[in-house]
C-alpha cells in the first residue's frame, strides 16, 4: 500500500514524519502542513528523500493575528478574571478597583514581523497603539509607514519600551527560549507578554517566577510546552495569566481555507508544477 501514497496532509502534527515512514513511502512527492509553523518537521530529512514540503500561510495569518489581539485585549481588561467575578454565586456588588490597563496609546512590541506580525500591526494601528518591531530583516520603509511601526534592531530596546510584547516568531534553534529571565527583567513591571508562536520560545520556569514576583504584570499564552500543561503546573495556579488551547487558527473559515491551500499545493506537486507555498530547508 505504501507504494501508492504520493502525498501526505498533516493535520495537527499527525502523522509523525520520521525516517521509517519516509522509507516506507517510496513514491511520496509532497507533505502539506495544516498551518504555518514547521518546527515539528525535519525539513532536511524530508528533502533528502526528494519530498517537497508546503505550509498554509495565506489561510492562517489573519485568524492568528485576531487571536493575538483577542489575547491582548482580554489580558489588558482582565476579561477571564472579571467574567468569573460576574458569574460567581456570591456576588452582591461589583468592586470598583478591578482595574485593567489602557490599550489606546500604549506601546506594542512585536517580535517577528512576518505576515502574521504585520497583520497584528495593522490591527494595533486601529487601536491607536505605538508599534515597535524586531525582526531578522527590516521591512520596507513603505510597509513600516503604512502601520506606523518603528524598527528595533536590538530586541532589548523593544523589551524596555513596550507595554505589550507579542511573540510571533517561528520556533527554531535561534528562537528556543528567546524570552528568558534576562529578557523578562528588561520588560516594564506594568508590561504584558503575549505568546501566539510556540511554547518553547519562552522559558516557562522564568515566566512563572516573573509573574509570581511582579517582574511583569501579566501574560496571555495561546501556546505552552507541552500542550496541554500538566494539571499541577504552577502557571495554571496564577490569576495574572490567560491560557488558551492553541486556538490560533481555529475558526470555521480558516480551517476550510487551510485545507484548500494544502490541496492546491498537493495538486501542484503531483502535476510537477511549482508549489504556491513551498517551504525549503534553511
Amino acid at each position: 500500500a505504501g507504494k501508492k501514497v504520493q502525498a501526505i496532509y498533516l493535520w495537527w502534527h499527525k502523522p509523525v514524519i520520521n525516517k521509517e515512514l519516509l522509507q516506507s513511502l517510496p513514491n511520496l512527492k509532497v507533505i502539506a502542513n495544516s498551518g504555518v509553523g514547521m518546527d515539528h518537521l525535519d525539513l532536511k530529512l524530508v528533502a533528502s528523500f526528494g519530498v517537497k514540503v508546503a505550509n498554509a500561510p495565506r489561510a492562517v495569518s489573519s485568524t492568528t493575528a485576531d487571536t493575538g489581539m483577542a489575547l491582548l485585549l482580554a489580558s489588558a481588561r482582565r476579561l477571564v478574571e472579571v467574567h468569573n467575578i460576574a458569574i460567581s454565586p456570591s456576588i452582591e456588588y461589583y468592586e470598583a478597583d478591578i482595574l485593567g490597563v489602557e490599550v489606546t496609546g500604549a506601546t506594542l512590541g512585536i517580535i517577528g514581523m512576518g505576515s502574521i506580525g504585520y497583520k497584528i500591526a495593522l490591527r494595533a494601528k486601529a487601536f491607536e497603539m505605538n508599534i515597535l518591531y524586531h525582526n531578522r530583516t527590516r521591512r520596507k520603509v513603505q510597509e513600516e509607514q503604512a502601520v506606523g511601526a518603528t524598527y528595533c534592531k536590538k530586541i532589548d530596546s523593544l523589551l524596555q519600551q513596550a507595554d505589550f510584547v507579542m511573540l510571533v516568531v517561528s520556533l527554531t534553534p535561534q528562537t528556543h527560549k528567546l524570552i528568558g529571565r534576562r529578557e523578562l527583567e528588561l520588560m516594564k513591571p506594568t508590561a504584558t507578554l503575549i505568546n501566539i508562536s510556540r511554547g518553547a520560545v519562552v522559558d516557562q520556569e522564568a515566566l512563572v517566577a516573573a509573574l509570581q514576583t511582579g517582574v511583569i504584570r501579566a501574560a496571555a499564552l495561546d501556546v505552552t510546552s507541552p500542550e496541554p500543561l500538566p494539571r499541577d503546573h504552577p502557571l495554571l495556579k496564577l490569576n495574572n495569566i490567560i491560557i488558551t488551547p492553541h486556538l490560533g487558527i481555529k475558526t470555521d473559515k480558516a480551517t476550510y481555507m487551510i485545507t484548500e491551500e494544502a490541496v492546491e499545493n498537493i495538486l501542484a506537486a503531483l502535476s510537477g508544477l511549482p508549489l504556491p507555498s513551498e517551504v525549503l530547508p534553511s
